[in-house]
């Protein structure tokens, strides 16, 4: 294995309940082998990355409700390309060049996967993204 093989796949977080059956589809394969490690890898960046979207777009995220903070996500994964291809690059680029030649076959197919695993890690660590509170200088 070539050492930037080795090195991506060491960093990569185990993920005990990641189910590989032999009866599963090569996508879903893929996913529970690859994008899911990676995605939990890249979490702290995916959260970093989607709080400046929120500063960005004029911060009207805080003012929404839970379920319109839930939409406001899915929205922003699905149809803003920018932060798309932006987040799809942070997991792509973590790929080993025999898992991007897998990835290329079905790129479509598993960019959807993709996106739904990083718009559930965006949901389900919604409380980091309420409002930073103003520090007041006393």
């Amino acid at each position: 294995m070539d050492s930037r093989q080795f090195k991506l796949k060491s960093i990569r977080p185990e993920l005990p309940n990641a189910v590989i059956s032999d009866n599963m589809s090569a996508d879903e394969r893929f996913q529970n082998l690859v994008l899911r490690p990676i995605l939990k890898f890249q979490n702290d960046l995916l959260i970093a990355v989607f709080r400046n979207y929120i500063k960005k777009h004029k911060s009207v995220f805080y003012d929404l409700s839970l379920e319109k903070r839930i939409d406001y996500i899915e929205n922003a994964i699905q149809k803003d390309m920018k932060l798309r291809n932006s987040m799809k690059g942070m997991i792509i680029g973590l790929f080993t060049v025999e898992e991007y030649q897998i990835y290329i076959q079905n790129s479509s197919a598993l960019n959807k996967r993709m996106m739904n695993i990083t718009k559930q890690r965006l949901i389900s660590n919604m409380q980091l993204f309420d409002k930073p509170e103003v520090l007041v200088a006393v």
